[in-house]
C-alpha cells in the first residue's frame, strides 16, 4: 500500500485580507492532511500564493509599489494566516521563487517540443479578475457593462499576438481519461459539469499575453508572458522540484493524492491542468475535488457584496478551534454552506461545550473524587462496556474508506454520534451508584476515559489544540496519537495519576437568552 499522501490547496492570490473561503480550504485540506499523518503516511501539505498577472501588477501600480514588493507584503500575510489557523502544511510556495520559474519553463518547453504551442493572435473575452478567458456565450451585459456569467466579473474585449496551446487537440483523451478514471473528479455533480463543457467543445487556449510584464516571460521570446494558470498549476510540480524525476519528493509524493480547490477553479484543475499534463507526458494527479462556497444569505461572501464574516476576527472572539469544527461540521463537505455567527454560538454551545467538554469535565471531576485521581487499576468489562468500546475499532476501515472519499459529513456525524453515546453511556451506568462495587465502578470509569481518549484521537485532525488538552490529562503528546490504537481497549495505563484539565470551551451566553 502507498503510504505516501500529497494534498494541495490552490496556491492563493494575494488579496489584502485573507476571507473566509481561504480559511475554509485551507482548514479542510489540513484535517485530511492531519488524519493522513495519524494514520502513520508520510504527508506533504503544500499550500501559497499565486503572484504574477495583470491583476497583481494593476495591484501594485495602484498601491504605489513594485510588483515584487508588494508581493512579498501581501503574501506573507498568508504565510501568517497558516500559523494563525494552525495549518500543518510541510510547504508554502510563490511563484515568484526561483525553483516555480524554472519548473514552468521546463514545462513550457516540453509543450513546445511536443507541439502543442504555436504563436497566433487572440482576440476574445478576458477577465482581469478572474485571469480567465470567456467565450460569447459565457458572458452577459449588465447595466451597459460585460460580466462574466459564472463569477460576475467584468471582462473586456483583448486583441494580441498569443502563443496558444492545443487544448482542442486533447478533447477526446480528456473524455476517455474521464471514462476511464471515474474518481478523477470529485464530486460527482462536478465531473458531470466538467465532462458537459468538454463534450461542448475545446478551443486552443491563449496561454501567453503582451499587454503586461508581471510574470514568468516565455523562454527566447520576452515580449510575452506565460498565461498566469499555466504558471499558477505548475506549482504542484515546482514544489516537488519538477524536472528532477529523481529528486525524492517527486518520487514520493507524484502524482499527487488530491487537489482540493474551489468549484470556481475547476475548469482550469480538471480541464487545463490534465492537458498541459497529458501533453508534457507526466502523469495526472489522482483526484481533483472541487468543494463548495461559504454563503452568507444565498450569496458567496465577498468583499464587493460586504457579506464576509472575517474569519481573523471569529477567531479572535471565540478561538480558533471553535471556528474549525463549525466550518467542518456545518458546511455539508461538497455543496455550497451557509454559515453565520448565531449558528456558529449554537455550535459552541451544543457539541464541543455541552457534549465534549463536558463530558471530559465530568468523568475527571469523578474520577478525582473516587478514584484518588488515577486510572483505575482493577477493572472487568461487562458486554456493554465492550459493545460501545468495540464500535471505535469495528468502523475503523470504514473511517479510513469515508476519509479517501472525502466523505467529512460522515466522519464528523460518527464523532458526534460517539459523543452522545459516550454521554448517554456514563449517565445510564450510574458509577456514583456503584460505590460498593469498586470493580464495576473502575470499569465504568475506565471505559469512559478510553472513549474521551478514541474521541479526542478523532477530534485531533478537526481541532488539533483542544483534542490534546484533553489527552494532555492522560499525559498524551501530539506524537502519541496514532488512529490505529482506537481499536486498543486497554490503552490507558493503569493507575496513572490524571493531570488537571481546564474548562475546554466556554459557553456562550445568548443575548436573548
Amino acid at each position: 500500500m502507498d503510504k505516501n499522501f500529497y494534498i494541495t490547496t490552490p496556491i492563493y492570490y494575494p488579496s489584502a485580507k485573507p476571507h473566509m473561503g481561504h480559511a475554509y480550504s485551507s482548514i479542510i485540506a489540513d484535517f485530511f492532511a492531519r488524519f493522513k499523518k495519524i494514520d502513520g503516511f508520510n504527508v506533504n501539505f503544500l499550500t501559497g500564493t499565486d503572484e504574477h498577472g495583470l491583476k497583481i501588477q494593476r495591484s501594485a501600480e495602484k498601491a504605489g509599489m513594485e510588483p515584487q514588493i508588494f508581493c512579498d507584503k501581501i503574501s506573507k500575510t498568508f504565510r501568517d494566516l497558516s500559523d494563525t489557523l494552525n495549518l500543518s502544511n510541510t510547504d508554502f510556495i510563490r511563484t515568484t521563487e526561483k525553483r516555480h520559474k524554472k519548473t514552468v519553463h521546463h514545462l513550457w518547453n516540453e509543450l513546445v517540443k511536443n507541439d502543442d504551442i504555436y504563436l497566433s493572435n487572440y482576440s476574445g473575452w478576458y477577465s482581469v479578475s478572474d485571469e480567465a478567458f470567456y467565450n460569447e456565450d459565457e458572458i452577459e451585459e449588465v447595466e451597459g457593462k460585460k460580466i462574466a456569467i459564472s463569477s460576475k466579473s467584468p471582462v473586456e474585449w483583448i486583441e494580441e499576438e498569443s502563443f496558444f496551446f492545443r487544448l482542442s487537440k486533447w478533447e477526446k483523451p480528456l473524455l476517455e481519461y474521464y471514462q476511464a478514471n471515474p474518481d478523477f473528479i470529485a464530486p460527482e455533480s462536478r465531473k458531470n459539469e466538467v465532462i458537459s463543457f468538454v463534450k461542448s467543445g475545446l478551443k486552443d487556449l491563449s496561454v501567453s499575453r503582451k499587454s503586461f510584464s508581471w510574470g514568468i516571460p516565455v523562454p527566447n521570446n520576452k515580449g510575452h508572458i506565460i498565461y498566469v494558470w499555466l504558471d499558477a498549476l505548475t506549482n504542484y510540480l515546482s514544489a516537488l522540484n519538477y524536472p528532477d524525476k529523481n529528486d525524492d519528493l517527486f518520487k514520493k509524493f507524484w502524482p499527487a493524492t488530491i487537489h482540493l480547490i474551489g468549484k470556481d477553479i475547476l475548469r482550469f484543475h480538471a480541464v487545463y491542468w490534465p492537458a498541459f499534463l497529458l501533453a508534457a507526458k507526466i502523469d495526472l494527479p489522482k483526484r481533483v475535488y472541487g468543494h463548495g462556497w461559504i454563503l452568507s444569505g444565498e450569496e458567496k461572501m465577498s468583499k464587493s457584496k460586504g457579506n464576509i464574516l472575517d474569519p481573523l476576527e471569529i477567531i479572535k472572539q471565540y478561538g480558533l478551534d471553535p471556528l474549525r469544527y463549525y466550518l467542518i461540521k456545518e458546511v455539508s463537505f461538497g455543496n455550497d454552506g451557509n454559515i453565520s455567527q448565531e449558528r456558529l454560538e449554537d455550535c459552541i454551545n451544543s457539541d464541543l461545550a455541552n457534549n465534549y467538554g463536558n463530558l471530559c469535565q465530568r468523568v475527571t471531576a469523578f474520577v478525582n473524587k473516587n478514584c484518588d485521581g488515577k486510572i483505575p487499576l482493577e477493572i472487568k468489562f461487562l458486554d456493554e462496556d465492550l459493545l460501545i468500546l468495540n464500535k471505535f475499532k469495528d468502523n475503523l476501515d470504514n473511517i479510513r474508506s469515508k476519509i479517501d472519499d472525502q466523505n467529512i459529513n460522515f466522519y464528523i456525524n460518527y464523532i458526534v454520534n460517539s459523543l452522545f453515546e459516550a454521554n448517554k453511556y456514563f449517565n445510564d451506568q450510574e458509577p456514583w451508584k456503584k460505590k460498593n462495587d469498586q470493580i464495576r465502578l473502575n470499569t465504568i470509569v475506565y471505559t469512559t476515559l478510553e472513549i474521551v481518549r478514541k474521541i479526542s484521537f478523532l477530534m485531533y485532525p478537526i481541532i488539533p489544540e483542544s483534542s490534546l488538552n484533553v489527552l494532555n490529562i492522560f499525559n498524551i503528546g501530539e506524537k502519541k496519537v496514532e488512529l490505529n490504537s482506537i481499536s486498543d481497549n486497554e490503552y490507558l495505563i493503569k493507575g496513572k495519576k490524571l493531570n488537571k484539565i481546564d474548562i475546554l470551551f466556554k459557553k456562550i451566553e445568548k443575548k436573548n437568552d
